[in-house]
């Protein structure tokens, strides 16, 4: 899962990021109005953590802008800006939740589980799809009551691919969902082909069917019929 931490103050934008790539997400940062602006417009997110005080700009204009460009990132407001205003624009424009500073960053973790799990699974806690059943409090990975050991990336990867079902997913874009703008100093995509063979050998070896398809040139698509 990807996150960009849109944050002025460089040791807490650091802290979070270093706190957050322990819980496997992968975690990028802009510390300024025009940095943020370029990541949103070249990449694609999963959350996106806002501080509205950025200098020389309010960080609500970030909102506008997503929305301008049709994106569907998730959005947590991160401020000291704590004035109830303040806090309805942001949500009227566009953002899933608010969080006031100070706050322990174990809280952070916990709201974009939630936003995240609103998003993409209903807001279950368990994701079924077929016989592979995931909890994602725990982060395990079970096949008909037999648990499957899987990376940090085979996980984000299956993931990633169950909350896009029957949707063709480019390379590029799993590429980039994997390793941030870091992608694009790889000269080829050979990892995200290497992570799709090791998930589908370590699922099929426990019995669960194909659901991952090589669309040919493109991708991959999750498919159950």
């Amino acid at each position: 899962m990807k996150i960009l931490i849109i944050e002025d103050e460089r040791k807490l934008s650091e802290n979070i990021k270093n706190y957050l790539s322990e819980e496997n997400y992968v975690c990028e940062c802009a510390y300024t109005y025009n940095e943020a602006v370029e990541k949103i417009t070249l990449y694609s997110y999963d959350c996106i953590l806002l501080d509205l005080m950025l200098a020389g700009k309010d960080g609500l204009e970030i909102l506008q802008e997503l929305k301008q460009q049709n994106k569907e990132e998730s959005v947590i407001i991160i401020s000291a800006k704590g004035s109830l205003e303040d806090k309805l624009n942001g949500l009227q424009i566009g953002a899933d939740d608010y969080l006031p500073k100070p706050f322990h960053l174990s809280e952070l973790s916990m709201r974009i589980y939630a936003v995240m799990r609103r998003k993409n699974f209903g807001s279950n806690n368990t994701v079924k799809a077929g016989e592979i059943s995931i909890d994602l409090l725990s982060k395990t990975v079970t096949v008909k009551e037999q648990q499957v050991m899987l990376t940090k990336s085979e996980y984000d990867l299956l993931l990633f691919l169950i909350g896009n079902k029957n949707r063709v997913i480019s390379k590029s874009a799993l590429a980039e969902h994997l390793s941030g703008d870091m992608a694009d100093m790889l000269s080829n995509h050979d990892f995200v082909y290497a992570h799709v063979k090791n998930l589908k050998s370590k699922l099929e070896k426990v019995g669960c069917p194909n659901y991952v398809k090589n669309v040919y040139g493109v991708g991959y698509k999750w498919e159950i019929g």
